[in-house]
C-alpha cells in the first residue's frame, strides 16, 4: 500500500518560492544601505575637509544612515517589520557588500595614487608585521557587522508601523 502526500511538496515548493521571493526583495534593500552609506560617506568626507572627525566615527554614522535608509524604504514598500531572519540577511548582506567597495577603494588608491616607492613601502611593511594588520581588518569587520546589527535592529523597531 503506497502512501502519498501530494500536500507536503505543494508545500514545500511554496516554502521555497517564498524563500526566493524574499531573498530576491532584500537584494533591493541591500542596495538601498549601500546607496545611503555611499551618500553618508560622501557628505562626511565633505565636512571632514572642514572639521577633523574620527575615522572610525565617520563608518558608524555612514553605516547608520544606510541602516536607515535600508528598514525605511523596507517598512515603506512592505507595510511591516523586518524579521530576525531577514535583519541578519540583511546584516551580512549590506556588511559584504560595503567590504567589497571598501576594496575596490583600496584597489583604486593601490593602482591611481600610489606610485611605486608608496607600493613598497606598504608591501614591505604588511610582510613585516602582518599580524597587526590582520588584526584591524578583523576588528574593523568585526565592527561593522555589530554596528550594521544594532542600527538595523533599532531602526526596525522605531519604525514599525504595528508599534505607533
Amino acid at each position: 500500500m503506497a502512501r502519498i502526500t501530494p500536500n507536503s511538496s505543494k508545500a514545500n515548493q511554496q516554502a521555497t518560492l517564498t524563500t526566493n521571493k524574499s531573498t530576491a526583495k532584500l537584494t533591493l534593500y541591500i542596495g538601498f544601505f549601500t546607496l545611503g552609506f555611499i551618500i553618508a560617506s560622501i557628505l562626511f568626507m565633505l565636512i571632514q575637509s572642514k572639521f577633523a572627525l574620527n575615522a572610525q566615527l565617520v563608518t558608524g554614522l555612514s553605516i547608520v544612515v544606510g541602516a536607515y535608509v535600508a528598514v525605511y524604504k523596507f517598512i515603506k514598500h512592505q507595510q511591516r517589520a523586518l524579521t530576525k531572519e531577514e535583519t541578519n540577511r540583511l546584516t551580512i548582506g549590506s556588511t559584504a557588500v560595503l567590504w567589497m567597495l571598501t576594496a575596490v577603494y583600496f584597489l583604486g588608491l593601490w593602482l591611481f595614487l600610489f606610485d611605486t616607492a608608496n607600493r613598497e613601502v606598504l608591501i614591505e611593511m604588511t610582510k613585516q608585521q602582518p599580524l597587526p594588520l590582520l588584526f584591524a581588518l578583523m576588528m574593523m569587520i568585526i565592527f561593522t557587522l555589530l554596528i550594521n546589527r544594532f542600527s538595523l535592529g533599532l531602526f526596525n523597531r522605531l519604525l514599525d508601523p504595528k508599534r505607533k
